[in-house]
């Protein structure tokens, strides 16, 4: 399962040369030609990375991430910003604005896979609760399984949400949520499901943006409280 990337141009040729760069990269590049359009990709299908343009028709690329920070579902998407403008103040104001990364046109598409794959793996790594490649902390994944034991355990004292959330996951995500709620952890869920540790993590991944949660033990609620999980 290759990583889903959104790219957000409005400049036709640039656009189409990057999605075939990246996509020849191994990345699935889905494409909106202005951040309206992507906004409403966003909707639809929760990428694991959006790459946008800044200055863009109707709305551009500083509102776009503007309204992805707001949303609980899309807050914790890496976005790369991927402009002409170049002056340090430019750069500066993006990464005011909680961009993850900034590369200025015209670059080294070389480059811009190292920022993105760099990106997606430092995702990965916090989905088992690591960072910046640093060894697992046993002790919080230990406490995080715990934590869920306890929920199933007492799961009928969770309240039950009149109207829950409705969330589209696939039926792979679905499969991933199942076990995330018996407690196990991704080399285990990777061996029930015959996938890779890999795989499981950008599961694991989507499951936290789509629930806007940053934890497994928050995701297990998550789901009890939406009727997402038995």
């Amino acid at each position: 399962m290759s990583d889903k990337l959104l790219l957000v141009d409005d400049e036709p040729g640039l656009r189409e040369a990057v999605q075939a760069y990246l996509s020849q990269s191994g990345f699935t590049v889905e494409v909106a030609t202005n951040g309206q359009e992507g906004w409403d990709k966003l909707q639809q299908d929760i990428p694991d990375l959006v790459i946008t343009d800044i200055m863009m028709p109707e709305v551009d690329g500083y509102q776009l991430l503007k309204q992805m920070r707001e949303d609980p579902r899309l807050k914790s998407i890496p976005v790369v910003f991927l402009t002409a403008r170049g002056m340090t103040s430019d750069r500066i104001q993006g990464y005011q604005a909680r961009c993850d990364a900034y590369i200025s046109k015209p670059f080294d598409p070389d480059e811009l896979v190292a920022v993105v794959e760099n990106l997606l793996a430092r995702r990965s790594n916090a989905t088992e609760g690591l960072e910046d490649g640093e060894t697992p902390d046993i002790a919080t994944l230990a406490r995080q399984i715990q934590e869920i034991k306890e929920l199933l355990t007492h799961k009928s004292a969770i309240p039950q949400k009149s109207d829950p959330v409705q969330i589209d996951l696939t039926p792979r995500e679905e499969s991933v949520l199942e076990l995330v709620a018996q407690g196990l952890m991704n080399k285990e869920i990777a061996s029930r499901l015959e996938t890779s540790v890999r795989n499981v993590e950008k599961y694991v991944s989507r499951l936290f943006s789509k629930t806007g949660t940053n934890s497994r033990t928050e995701l297990v609620r998550y789901a009890l409280e939406n009727g997402l999980t038995d």
